[in-house]
């Protein structure tokens, strides 16, 4: 099992039952200044006394099951407004809105993107640059996602 997905399968249920939607995690590994991050989110927001909740409630279950052997931080993030997107059901909720995309692959010669996501269709997103351009990029080649906040 990946260790993005372990880590979801442990603190999913603990975010959940504190009352906040597991938002995402990014594990960026850095030899002694590893970092692992949660995203929490809820209709209400999340401030920080809501962080401190869950950061204490996750690195509980994290000291326990052990799942990752070299030192890190734990840090718990409400995703802002210029929010990642992890999952394929997030790009779903954000149809009509800009994105900047990271690609693994790159896609008309392009491995970054910034355009308005138009449809999301078979696993694949779909978007249209201001200049015209339209993109299918199958959801698998993204490394990174986010939004564009407008003000």
């Amino acid at each position: 099992m990946a260790l993005n997905t372990r880590l979801e399968t442990l603190i999913q249920p603990v975010v959940e039952s504190i009352g906040y939607e597991l938002w995402g995690i990014e594990f960026k590994p850095r030899g002694k200044d590893s970092l692992l991050r949660v995203y929490i989110d809820s209709p209400q927001g999340v401030d920080v006394e809501a962080c401190a909740k869950v950061s204490s409630q996750v690195s509980a279950v994290l000291d326990v099951e052990d799942p990752i052997s070299e030192h890190y931080s734990l840090e718990i993030s409400s995703p802002g407004l210029d929010r990642p997107l992890f999952k394929l059901s997030q790009f779903v909720r954000y149809i009509g809105e800009e994105l900047k995309l990271s690609l693994l692959v790159p896609i008309a010669k392009r491995r970054k993107i910034k355009a308005e996501l138009v449809g999301v269709e078979e696993k694949k997103l779909l978007l249209l640059s201001e200049k015209g351009e339209s993109y299918e990029v199958p959801f698998h080649q993204v490394r990174h996602a986010h939004l564009i906040y407008k003000i």
